[in-house]
């Protein structure tokens, strides 16, 4: 459904270390910065990147924005929640679990970003 998804950072170089350890404990590659210093992290599916937003203002979350990242399991979700914390993120939500809903049994993580972007990820338990 989507092609990528772009969010803000106020220090590029400190979400990149934030994301290469969260994307890192799910087997993704480093974010690559471009010439313009934009980090992307590239996947057979989509792209994830990150900017410093273009009108010069500081990067802000979006109140009820949530970018979720597929996990192949309940670890997988585990270790990129402590891998978040050790690089500059923050807890948020409810500890990582179980939670049942419309959408059935999913496994869920919560972090907030260096830039306070809020992230999940998300395992769909079978």
């Amino acid at each position: 459904m989507f092609s990528h998804v772009m969010i803000g950072a106020n220090d590029i170089e400190e979400s990149k270390k934030f994301y290469d350890a969260t994307l890192g404990a799910m087997g993704h590659k480093p974010g690559v910065i471009d010439e313009k210093g934009r980090c992307f992290y590239f996947t057979k599916t989509g792209v994830f990147a990150l900017t410093k937003p273009i009108d010069g203002e500081p990067a802000c979350h979006g109140n009820g924005t949530t970018i979720g990242f597929a996990a192949e399991s309940p670890e997988m979700a585990d270790a990129w929640h402590v891998a978040g914390l050790e690089s500059g993120g923050t807890d948020c939500e409810d500890a990582p679990g179980i939670r049942e809903g419309a959408a059935g049994k999913l496994y869920l993580a919560y972090l907030r970003d260096p830039s306070g972007n809020k992230i999940c990820a998300l395992h769909r338990v079978e």
